[in-house]
């Protein structure tokens, strides 16, 4: 679990940045390409019991979806995952809470803010990937390629 994310402190951070409406889910969809093209992990936890229907937040690639529930705050089960790491250096944490970036500097886990972290994830999103062509698209097979095809498909 690389990455452990505050998620309603992420939403507030984002709409403080850019005043940019955005739901949950939309985040949770956002930061599961994200985590899958950085080719990583997380838990990304909210507070309280999240909607009724939860099947949405079920097949996010990458990503754990967690509510706190009505008897816990979100804090409560970041702080709760970050003393339960058995890799803890290896642990990434986001959020902007100073209860829990203490908690992960206790334990010698990365702490991003939410705001800087937002800010990677949009840039990263946003890279164009470029993808090498092949040698043959622009200067085509050479002579015994031809031939292989040629005889694969029965040509004379």
């Amino acid at each position: 679990m690389p990455f452990l994310i505050d998620g309603h402190n992420l939403l507030w951070a984002i709409h403080k940045t850019s005043g940019k409406p955005v739901t949950d889910i939309q985040l949770c969809h956002t930061i599961g390409r994200y985590l899958k093209l950085i080719n990583e992990t997380g838990v990304l936890v909210f507070d309280g019991t999240g909607p009724p229907d939860k099947a949405l937040f079920g097949n996010i690639a990458a990503l754990e979806v967690l509510f706190s529930g009505l008897r816990k705050e979100a804090d409560d089960i970041i702080e709760d995952k970050i003393k339960a790491n058995t890799a803890p250096k290896r642990l990434t944490v986001v959020s902007s809470d100073r209860r829990v970036r203490k908690a992960a500097n206790a334990r010698k886990a990365i702490s991003i803010i939410s705001e800087n972290f937002w800010v990677n994830v949009e840039k990263e999103l946003s890279r164009k990937k470029t993808i090498k062509e092949p040698r043959e698209k622009r200067h085509g097979l050479s002579e015994s390629e031809t031939d292989q095809w040629l005889r694969f498909f029965d040509v004379d």
